[in-house]
């Protein structure tokens, strides 16, 4: 379920350690990355060695056809699954070997992630889905998460539907909240898988260029797609292909 890593966040009295963060250095670090699954017909390798750095700041696309390996290596960074080999470090934190309690709570705090197909909660209004990532982790008084939400909405130019369910927006109006919600906790760096693969071309667009600010701004996105097109708009692009990195030489900056 997708909000099962905010309800496990929840149930952790210990906060996470802070961590010294040097703002310098790269916020994603894979370092020979390995992850394989036992499937009926024997063992599959879905990522062969991947190293991989991306900076602060940077708006990075992951590209890839179906089956590349390019969701599975978004799940190695947002901590969703693990590698099989190899150390994943993200916002200064090496998760490999968090459990998953201590993950959850680091996820919550460090990441928004933003979906092709929204994953609002239908019978929650906008706000409340806004607020619904700072609830979990604690973030702030009830009024003061309300007015961050609010202040969320009005950012991504949606002020006026505050108060509606999600299924009174459009598609490009509710990826606007996904990603409103995604920033909730002011996270360093937002995680999107496929966030225009269920919108028009001139929505996908909108929101590509919100994308463009955010980085302008010092988040660090990166973009998991299929849309090659797509993805050299990008800042940088990575391309995976069965399961390795096929552009190697432009994947540290």
């Amino acid at each position: 379920m997708v909000f099962d890593w905010l309800k496990r966040a929840k149930s952790v009295p210990t906060p996470v350690a802070n961590v010294s963060i040097d703002l310098h250095a790269p916020i994603i670090e894979l370092n020979a990355v390995v992850k394989a699954y036992e499937t009926a017909a024997g063992p599959y390798v879905a990522l062969k060695g991947i190293d991989l750095v991306i900076n602060r700041g940077e708006f990075v696309a992951i590209v890839g056809k179906s089956g590349s390996g390019k969701s599975t290596l978004m799940n190695m960074i947002t901590g969703i699954d693990r590698p099989t080999q190899g150390e994943v470090r993200v916002a200064g934190t090496t998760i490999t070997h968090l459990d998953e309690n201590t993950l959850a709570e680091w996820r919550g705090r460090s990441i928004g992630i933003i979906f092709q197909f929204f994953q609002l909660l239908p019978t929650l209004t906008v706000v409340e889905n806004i607020m619904l990532p700072m609830d979990f982790c604690d973030f702030g008084t009830e009024p003061a998460r309300r007015e961050r939400a609010v202040a969320l909405l009005a950012r991504m130019e949606m002020s006026e539907h505050a108060d509606k369910l999600p299924a009174a927006l459009s598609g490009g109006q509710q990826q606007r909240v996904a990603i409103a919600r995604a920033l909730a906790n002011d996270p360093p760096l937002l995680m999107a898988d496929e966030p225009t693969g269920n919108l028009d071309s001139r929505t996908a667009d909108a929101i590509f260029r919100l994308f463009q600010d955010l980085a302008s701004q010092g988040k660090t996105v990166v973009m998991v797609t299929h849309d090659a097109d797509l993805a050299r708009r990008a800042g940088r692009s990575v391309t995976v292909t069965d399961g390795q990195i096929a552009n190697p030489e432009r994947t540290i900056q």
